[in-house]
């Protein structure tokens, strides 16, 4: 019988690998090879697939943050109002500034965008911070603090539960 052809990783030449990328065909070995459901994928091919979805357009961007921002804002004023019912109003606001942020955009996608809007989601959250901060800076009384604290709640659960409703199926690079 005849011994058949050794052959190695593309990317990890002392690899001996017999599996292949079923869109490329190139060898890759266990550490390269990214499971898709179709079967084995490289990561390029996977990045180039990845790269389809990206639809944003460059106005997109400055859209969603300032969608985003204008709607935490009213969230964070709301939050800071209404005290420990925050935890309550930052995931359900978290999901609207999403859905207003998607039709805003025309359900365009990119990694990018999720993130800005999340940042947009942070800063006008945030804002309802400063004031607290500011009164703590004037008078050092240690109890204006406690005025701070729902609003960073409702900041950090709003901008979590936004990122994550559009980020959907992640999408690496």
């Amino acid at each position: 019988m005849s011994k058949a052809a050794v052959t190695y990783c593309a990317n990890h030449p002392d690899r001996e690998t017999s599996l292949r990328c079923n869109r490329c065909g190139k060898f890759i070995c266990a550490k390269c090879a990214v499971r898709t459901p179709t079967g084995y994928r490289c990561q390029e091919c996977v990045r180039g697939q990845q790269k389809t979805f990206e639809t944003a357009y460059s106005t997109d961007y400055l859209v969603a943050f300032i969608v985003a921002a204008g709607l935490s804002a009213v969230g964070g004023f709301l939050a800071a109002r209404i005290g420990f019912f925050a935890l309550l109003l930052a995931p359900a606001a978290g999901g609207l500034i999403a859905e207003a942020v998607r039709a805003a955009t025309g359900k365009r996608r990119s990694p990018l965008l999720f993130l800005i809007t999340a940042a947009g989601v942070a800063v006008g959250g945030a804002i309802f911070v400063l004031q607290p901060l500011y009164f703590l800076l004037l008078t050092g009384d240690l109890r204006v603090l406690f005025a701070a604290l729902w609003p960073v709640v409702y900041a950090v659960f709003a901008t979590s539960t936004a990122y994550y409703r559009l980020s959907g199926i992640q999408m690496n690079r």
